[in-house]
């Protein structure tokens, strides 16, 4: 995500922690920079000069006391980015016991299905009740869309696609929507914001009384965002925005940056294709791994995202009886490859934003995960469940790696890794035999969580 602001940002914080003289020269080079990399990233024109201005003006203050110029610098580039993002965090107010109704709107090619199945699944994760009402009456494979969606995270999908009233659709599920803590319902769109639209969200919301109105915009659209969450404010009364296709424009700073202008939040961002690849949006967060400084409060968010309560739990007792097998680790590395790609897991540790890893070697760390799961999907159960067998038996140990399309190394490197997650797991084993090459384990994950305070499991 805005690669290029994020490059720009860095060096310009290196330039300024390498600069012998702090001087108006050095000042004026990092702002030009910074500018040009706003612009490229979409960013109005009149706010990037008006945020020169002001670093300018403030990095010439003689008058701090106690601090460096060079700190203060830095804080300065720091705060007025952070004013352009928005300053806090915002979230979305939902309580357990008691129902909650999201509706989305928005206009044609935003997201809008995609983003109700994303944040369903994002809800689900964290122990709500949650339901999806099909209300897009227009769109021929919307209710489709939901249907196959709600399978795929194992959510309760409410459709009609034999009925074109969108309301009598909401009143032959009212019912049985009770029975849910949240309710995400997906509604049509349009080309653009028409008298239509307009209608069909006033009525909708009449009946249905939605606690919020959130409203899809996709990146790429850039400063055009100002003009639609304008617009959609004062014709839908939205509460606040979430922002899809983030990984793959370089106008996000420009769809940020106007909706902060409207003072419409931006509650979530939509970073990808995948369930997963969907985030609470945190300016601080953002602008921290943007500068390589990791985001450890997203990581544990995409951990959460992840592993269901119920999967947390089972996983424990089975940790705590000792009867951890080779399918429960399988479901472990599933978790995994449902938190995104290890290069983005890796920009949210802190220490590793900055590093430079070689690509390759997280390709090699993703390949390997994969021949571990299809080598455990080519094992008996009996293997599954007393691996051990598999070591002292060649004829296993190539059948399985045939099976597979693995080779014996693999399988190998499987049972030694198992073998060490279990005995860290259990507390029998030592951390220093720990092969770093092989990733970090059970044990290791939840020493990190410890030591910044929060609860994490894998």
């Amino acid at each position: 995500m805005l690669s290029k602001l994020s490059s720009v940002l860095k060096n310009s914080f290196d330039k300024i922690a390498g600069a012998v003289f702090l001087d108006k020269r050095t000042i004026e080079s990092v702002v030009k920079d910074l500018q040009r990399a706003l612009i490229q990233a979409d960013v109005n024109v009149h706010l990037v000069k008006k945020l020169g201005d002001r670093i300018k003006e403030q990095a010439q203050d003689e008058k701090i006391k106690g601090i460096e110029r060079k700190e203060h610098l830095t804080k300065i580039l720091h705060d007025e980015i952070l004013n352009l993002l928005g300053k806090e965090k915002k979230e979305i107010d939902i309580m357990k016991g008691k129902q909650t109704k999201i509706m989305l709107i928005g206009l044609y090619g935003a997201g809008k299905t995609t983003t109700t199945a994303k944040l369903a699944s994002y809800y689900a994760k964290r122990g709500f009740k949650v339901a999806m009402l099909g209300l897009d009456v227009h769109r021929p494979a919307a209710s489709d869309q939901l249907e196959q969606l709600g399978k795929k995270i194992k959510i309760q999908t409410f459709t009609n696609k034999n009925e074109k009233s969108a309301l009598k659709i909401y009143e032959q599920y009212k019912e049985k929507l009770k029975d849910f803590d949240l309710i995400i319902i997906d509604t049509a769109g349009r080309h653009d914001l028409d008298k239509d639209l307009t209608k069909e969200i006033k009525s909708l919301t009449k009946e249905i009384e939605p606690n919020h109105k959130l409203l899809i915009i996709q990146a790429d659209i850039g400063q055009a965002a100002k003009q639609q969450a304008s617009e959609f404010q004062k014709a839908a009364s939205i509460n606040g925005v979430i922002i899809t296709r983030m990984d793959s424009t370089a106008k996000a700073g420009g769809a940020l940056t106007a909706c902060n202008e409207t003072n419409a939040p931006v509650y979530f961002i939509g970073t990808g294709e995948k369930m997963s690849d969907f985030e609470t949006f945190n300016p601080k967060s953002f602008i921290s791994r943007m500068l390589g400084l990791g985001d450890l409060e997203g990581l544990l968010e995409k951990v959460e995202s992840a592993v269901d309560e119920k999967s947390q739990k089972k996983l424990k007792q089975k940790l705590e009886q000792g009867s951890f097998s080779l399918r429960d680790l399988q479901e472990q590395l599933k978790s995994m490859k449902n938190m995104g790609s290890l290069s983005k897991i890796a920009e949210m540790i802190p220490g590793l934003g900055k590093a430079k890893i070689p690509e390759n070697l997280l390709g090699a760390q993703e390949g390997k995960i994969k021949k571990w799961q299809h080598a455990i999907d080519s094992m008996t159960e009996e293997e599954i469940n007393n691996p051990e067998i598999i070591e002292k038996q060649t004829s296993r140990l190539n059948r399985i790696a045939k099976g597979s399309g693995t080779t014996t190394t693999d399988i190998r490197q499987l049972l030694k890794q198992y073998k060490l997650l279990k005995e860290m797991a259990t507390g029998t084993g030592d951390l220093s035999n720990i092969d770093p090459s092989q990733g970090l384990n059970q044990k290791q994950m939840m020493k990190l969580a410890k030591k910044f305070g929060k609860k994490m499991r894998m």
